[in-house]
């Protein structure tokens, strides 16, 4: 017998909005989130303001990490750092805690997240059909890494690196200025040429 029985979604969520940590959903287990560094929160804070500033008036909205994404087909669900939805929302349940349908998901890596984010968890946000373009944001450097996704199954790749350079979010036009990401981030190596 197993120690830990596999959830259902919904019996995940039901747990989920009563627990004082957030957990991810990953396929019937519930994983507990690691806590985050001040340089993690400052760059997800200062990407979400970035984009609230500029999608105020459109009809795309900029979530920071306290909103679900669930990647259905794959039956994971997330905490994205930052991520947009544009026109109607499509959430799981009436609740409307969980969506199902974002455009641009952001993550800022971590020493102990990279790899999961530049793998496992990019292959499961693929699966999500309105899934525009994925970012990976650094917190050693001020770099910045694109993917847009093209015909079916294809991504393209963009570096963005240095705080001169700007982050270009063409499914939403979005431009970002990489010197306002890094805002007010201190000891940040320096960029590769």
């Amino acid at each position: 017998m197993s120690a830990n029985p596999r959830l259902t979604f919904d019996e995940y969520l039901a747990i989920e909005r009563k627990a004082e940590r957030k957990s991810e959903f990953h396929d019937g287990v519930a994983v507990a989130l690691a806590g985050t560094s001040p340089v993690h929160n400052r760059l997800v804070g200062n990407l979400w303001a970035a984009l609230l500033s500029r999608l105020r008036s459109g009809p795309c909205v900029a979530y920071a990490s306290d909103v679900r994404v669930h990647a259905a087909r794959r039956r994971r669900s997330f905490y994205p750092d930052v991520f947009v939805v544009c026109g109607p929302h499509e959430f799981h349940d009436t609740l409307k805690d969980t969506v199902l349908n974002p455009v641009v998901i952001i993550e800022v890596l971590s020493d102990s997240t990279e790899a999961f984010d530049r793998g496992e968890k990019f292959e499961h946000y693929q699966s999500i059909e309105s899934l525009r373009e994925y970012v990976l944001v650094s917190q050693k450097t001020a770099k910045v890494e694109r993917y847009s996704r093209q015909p079916f199954p294809k991504w393209s790749y963009e570096l963005v690196p240095g705080e001169v350079a700007s982050l270009r979010l063409s499914s939403i036009d979005v431009e970002i200025p990489l010197a306002e990401i890094y805002e007010a981030i201190d000891g940040l190596e320096p960029s590769a040429p």
